[in-house]
């Protein structure tokens, strides 16, 4: 007996018209990728790998900057930006051809939400309650009020919008999970689809940094499928569907870890297990906003929706995503690598989420809407407030803390940037007009504001605000200081430098910079600062002159020491 808890009428089953959502997904994936230049550490690390990939520096089978290997093992994301370099010119201007397969990839991501969140509601499981007298929604259109649902939960999620417009695995791997949501779901309907989706998902993760979760999603999987098919009755279709998902499951994880094991793509990241217990108190807090609003909703879900959870009749529905979702936080918590391995628990997550919608009581629908209406209402009256201030100095205190967050920054007024955020202001107050007078019965309709205020403040953080986020974020003005002290030729060594920092310095400032071990002999030296940004001890001043201490003009924290040997 399939004891649901949601209650959906065939009105409360509408779609979300589809220019709107579109829309929604276009400007989301656009902003943040258009128009600015590399941001701190991961973004402009993995630049610099894809140029030196682009530009014949390293092996492709063993990418590396500086001579420095990834520490995460990743070829794929690294392979695509290098490809679309070698199709530009060398100069900074090719940093957007960079990005299209991560634009691609958000894209990608976004779609395979949808479809993955699908397929799990058309589960016999997951249909609402049938009424006596009929009118409730019909299977298609219930699932697609759902899946439009899973698709906003997503985008709404706080951690998703920096996270996600960066040229970093990361945002490969979230897609590459996506798609495997996606695959092991369809399987039941379109097994084909799903087997083909289910291949590519978990061997794009494991040669994108991600082998180990790609191991564990396979053989979870495999094992849902197992009991599956214990279920199945014998000669039926569902059985042969999981036959089918069984051996691609098990001819992919078996391929991944003979793949992982040929490039040599193994990473050892877990933290000793001493350590894991001191950190508990910033996972939970990282946990509890970087997940806002899908978290809430995915507990709800499990709470509504338990006796299903432990029922001997499996619901793909709840197990699937949880499968996912544990496996990935699990990995966040031992390894302890906080937003990057996060983000790839946000589709299961917003997929948990999507099924607490139906189960909502009106009050509680209401009470997120007004919610969401004055934070995000007032995180955008803030920023424009900030925002006039940045270009006219009034009023006063807005512009003063600017000034002492970002010290000597001139603000680069654009009028693209300004028709962007006035468009996209528009958009959000009709955005709420529409909400309010329509659809009040839907169920998506508690995320579509969520959403669309996240989408709204971070397209104006990206248009009126890019040139302040790209003083603050970038390496570009630092990396051009510290050209102009090393004005000599020869190599110089890097010591105690990040990737990022050592990629904007070879890109942006054009210094031949290299590792420690491949550097002993260079006439320079570039060292990050000791404590107070002090000249390290170790400095041998008998031979070495220091030159220079150059910091980033916004961040204390960037920095290094110019020293010329004697």
């Amino acid at each position: 007996m399939n004891t649901t808890p949601a209650i959906v009428t065939q009105a409360g089953a509408a779609r979300l018209p589809r220019l709107p959502l579109l829309s929604l997904c276009l400007v989301y994936v656009l902003a943040g990728f258009v128009g600015r230049s590399g941001w701190k550490f991961a973004d402009m690390g993995a630049l610099g790998y894809m140029a030196e990939l682009a530009w014949g520096d390293a092996n492709w089978w063993h990418p590396t900057l500086a001579g420095i290997p990834s520490a995460q093992g990743a070829l794929l994301p690294y392979w695509l930006g290098a490809w679309m370099l070698q199709w530009g010119a060398s100069g900074l201007e090719a940093q957007w051809l960079a990005r299209v397969p991560f634009m691609l990839a958000l894209g990608a991501a976004l779609a395979a939400q949808w479809y993955g969140t699908y397929y799990l509601a058309r589960s016999p499981r997951a249909q609402p309650v049938a009424f006596a007298f009929g009118g409730e929604a019909t299977s298609t259109d219930y699932a697609r009020a759902i899946a439009d649902g899973g698709l906003l939960a997503l985008i709404a999620c706080l951690g998703l919008a920096p996270m996600a417009h960066e040229t970093s695995p990361e945002l490969i791997q979230l897609a590459f999970v996506a798609l495997f949501l996606s695959g092991v779901s369809a399987i039941p309907w379109r097994t084909q689809r799903g087997c083909v989706a289910i291949a590519i998902s978990l061997l794009g993760l494991s040669i994108s940094g991600a082998p180990t979760l790609a191991l564990i999603f396979g053989s979870g999987a495999m094992v849902f499928e197992l009991y599956q098919l214990w279920l199945a009755p014998e000669n039926s279709s569902g059985r042969y569907r999981a036959t089918a998902g069984l051996i691609v499951l098990l001819l992919s994880t078996l391929a991944c870890a003979a793949g992982a094991t040929a490039l040599d793509l193994w990473r050892w990241k877990l933290d000793s297990p001493l350590h894991l217990a001191s950190p508990l108190q910033g996972y939970t807090e990282l946990l509890l906003w970087f997940t806002w609003p899908a978290w809430p909703l995915a507990v709800w879900t499990l709470w509504v929706w338990r006796r299903q959870l432990w029922s001997i009749h499996a619901s793909r529905h709840l197990a699937l995503p949880l499968l996912v979702l544990i496996a990935v936080l699990a990995a966040t918590w031992l390894m302890h690598s906080s937003e990057q391995t996060l983000l790839l628990a946000l589709p299961a997550m917003a997929s948990l989420a999507a099924f607490a919608l139906p189960t909502l009581k009106r009050q509680v629908a209401s009470l997120i809407d007004w919610f969401t209406l004055l934070f995000f209402s007032g995180w955008g009256l803030v920023l424009w407030v900030h925002f006039i201030a940045m270009f006219t100095g009034i009023p006063p205190n807005p512009a003063s803390n600017i000034e002492r967050l970002a010290p000597g920054f001139a603000g680069q007024f654009s009028w693209l940037g300004l028709v962007v955020a006035g468009v996209c202001t528009v958009a959000w107050g009709l955005l709420v007009h529409w909400r309010v007078g329509q659809h009040r019965g839907a169920v998506w309709r508690s995320l579509v504001l969520p959403a669309g205020g996240i989408a709204w403040c971070w397209t104006l953080m990206m248009s009126m605000g890019i040139s302040l986020f790209d003083y603050t974020q970038s390496y570009d003005r630092w990396a051009t200081l510290v050209a102009q002290q090393v004005n000599g030729s020869g190599c110089v060594r890097s010591e105690q430098l990040n990737i990022g920092e050592i990629a904007a310095l070879r890109w942006i400032g054009k210094l031949p910079v290299s590792a420690p071990t491949l550097s002993n002999n260079c006439p320079w030296m570039l060292i990050a600062p000791g404590p107070n940004q002090t000249l390290p001890a170790q400095i041998d001043s008998t031979q070495w002159i220091a030159k220079a201490l150059v910091l980033h003009p916004a961040d204390s924290n960037i920095g290094t020491w110019v020293l010329q040997r004697r």
